[in-house]
């Protein structure tokens, strides 16, 4: 308002400016003798957060430009179209979006020949509607009946990564990505090369991994798409990165501030300007890794946060997932919630109202620079090793070992999924079929709670047949990772002698499954062509059909059961005196 007086700069002089050291020496004193290491936060991916954090700790850190002045960033819903889909039933779904609190709409596409372009160019114009299309074979083809459909221009992104989603024939995917950056090098308003960061992140990868790796994948891109057709300079204008999302509030705000610092150094060794890199976009989308399928209402929670966290370390775009994507269909209800939640933040929390609001924070300027320094760590090691895709069996052989130190943490409770292995709900109802998602291909096996809710799942079918037919029995496939670690943490909780004669029974590289009767628990041990005969019998299929996958999920009558158990030699081992409710509950942490 024109007669509002202007304000007055704040000033605490009346208090004592401290130093680092006072701070110190008071925390020395209220402590009282113990340890200030006690303190210290020391995370899994080996960064050390101090309990307190001063000015002086800015001193010698980079005092470059705002990390991301744009404030105006995208609502993107995502919709997921099949094989042979045209896509009309997700681009009517996505119109409807842009009415009701999108900004924008992003479509993965499992086959993009199929796509309808021209219907959704009726419903959705393309040079007025920001859309992103990720797509694995047909780049080019595809971009090429996009613009065919006589539209003035394209706006949002193309996500094709070849190197990052291991596509065969790279030569001619790299040859596809030359054309569509030659198709849209006159349309300023749409990345043609956007990165698959998130790859990394749903896998469990630690944020200084998914660093380094989408660092090294783009430097593949740097290094071998210029051509006589395609300048260096117009391949860094096309990239776009796309990231997964994750629920540690501040790693993830560091982790996007660190991308963009890193991406200047990057460009900067090649010998481009300031204002390249200044110029990068970031996709950020929640993740899978860290949903869950048991108190699902949890994951609401968790989409908050990262998407609090995308938001305020300088995404130009988010989507946010569906709390109950994991084991439902697309619905209505938790669409709405899924799109509203930005609409919330953006127009009630107020956080599109300021740039890099992260910006001076003695914490989060600290850890932007931690996460740097080691992500880049990791870049130059993928890069000793040939870089990618050179180097990619190293990468997914490190995203490996992380993701089992994560379920052998969750296992033991050191990390904490709530509602799944801490704070769960004992009278949890669910509202899908247990059953049918364990054998279900599409159930996501690679996320951090799957471990956990194979056994709640398992038992809680148990425990359904047990009241109807009290002569039912369930064979649970874990797989040999997965269920060591299980093995391991319940190993700690049975008496010394029990524990000591299971260690004995458990050979070396074998699957392991879980046997659940009525009566009590029994861990079983088989090797792969021992279960696989095992469960032809049990689902009675015929020796000879090849292509027989072994559920994860076998049922049969209990004689069955225990007589194909006998025939095909899997060892046994009885845990005397626990009811299968037992080894969950004391699994975790509830006994």
């Amino acid at each position: 308002m024109a007669d509002t007086p202007p304000s007055s700069p704040l000033s605490f002089s009346e208090f004592d400016s401290l130093s680092t050291a006072a701070w110190q020496e008071r925390i020395r004193r209220d402590l009282k003798g113990a340890d200030q290491a006690a303190l210290e936060w020391h995370t899994p991916e080996g960064i050390v957060v101090q309990p307190f954090y001063h000015r002086e700790a800015l001193e010698g850190l980079p005092q470059g430009q705002m990390m991301n002045p744009n404030t105006q960033w995208l609502n993107m819903p995502t919709y997921a179209v099949g094989p042979a889909d045209k896509g009309h039933r997700a681009i009517e779904l996505a119109a409807e979006a842009l009415t009701r609190g999108a900004d924008g709409i992003y479509f993965e596409l499992t086959d993009a020949a199929a796509f309808d372009v021209t219907f959704l160019h009726e419903r959705l114009p393309l040079a007025t509607t920001y859309i992103g299309y990720a797509v694995r074979i047909g780049a080019a083809g595809f971009v090429e009946r996009l613009l065919a459909t006589g539209t003035a221009g394209l706006r949002g992104f193309l996500r094709f990564d070849p190197v990052t989603d291991h596509t065969p024939d790279l030569a001619h995917q790299l040859a596809d990505l030359r054309t569509v950056i030659s198709l849209t090098r006159q349309l300023p308003e749409f990345r043609a090369l956007t990165l698959n960061g998130a790859f990394f992140a749903n896998r469990g990868g630690t944020v200084i991994q998914q660093i380094g790796f989408v660092l090294a994948a783009a430097t593949t891109y740097l290094e071998q798409l210029p051509s006589a057709e395609v300048s260096l300079a117009e391949v860094a204008a096309a990239f776009q990165m796309q990231v997964g999302l994750n629920p540690n509030y501040f790693f993830e705000i560091g982790k996007l501030r660190a991308l963009r610092r890193l991406w200047a150094t990057l460009l900067h060794a090649y010998g481009l300007p300031t204002e390249a890199a200044q110029a990068l976009r970031i996709f950020a989308a929640t993740s899978t890794w860290s949903q869950t399928t048991l108190d699902p209402h949890t994951n609401l929670l968790r989409v908050t946060t990262e998407t609090m966290a995308a938001v305020l370390g300088g995404a130009d775009a988010v989507s946010v997932a569906p709390f109950d994507r994991i084991y439902q269909s697309p619905n209505e209800f938790s669409s709405r919630l899924a799109r509203n939640l930005p609409v919330i933040l953006r127009e009630e929390a107020g956080l599109n109202r300021v740039a890099d609001p992260a910006a001076g924070s003695y914490y989060l300027e600290t850890l932007t620079d931690q996460l740097a320094r080691e992500g880049w760590a990791v870049f130059q090691r993928v890069e000793a090793a040939g870089g990618l895709p050179t180097a990619i069996g190293l990468v997914l052989q490190e995203l490996h070992s992380v993701a089992q130190t994560q379920f052998q943490r969750i296992a033991n409770g050191e990390q904490i999924i709530v509602g799944t292995n801490r704070f769960q709900n004992p009278q949890e109802q669910f509202d899908y079929n247990p059953k049918r998602l364990l054998r279900s291909k599409e159930f996501d096996s690679t996320r951090a709670a799957y471990p956990s809710e194979v056994l709640r799942l398992a038992t809680a079918m148990h425990f359904q047949r047990r009241e109807k037919k009290r002569r039912r029995a369930a064979v649970v496939l874990l797989g040999t990772h997965t269920n060591q670690l299980i093995l391991e943490s319940f190993l700690r909780l049975l008496p010394q002698q029990e524990s000591l004669a299971l260690k004995a029974s458990h050979p070396e590289g074998t699957l392991s499954v879980l046997f659940s009767t009525p009566e009590a628990a029994t861990l079983m041990y088989a090797t792969p062509d021992q279960f696989g005969h095992f469960a032809r019998v049990v689902c009675r299929v015929p020796v000879d059909e090849p292509d027989f996958i072994p559920p994860t999920l076998l049922t049969a009558d209990l004689a069955t059961m225990q007589e194909a158990v006998s025939l095909f030699g899997f060892r046994e081992f009885n845990v005397e005196g626990y009811s299968t409710e037992d080894v969950l509950a004391r699994l975790q942490g509830r006994r």
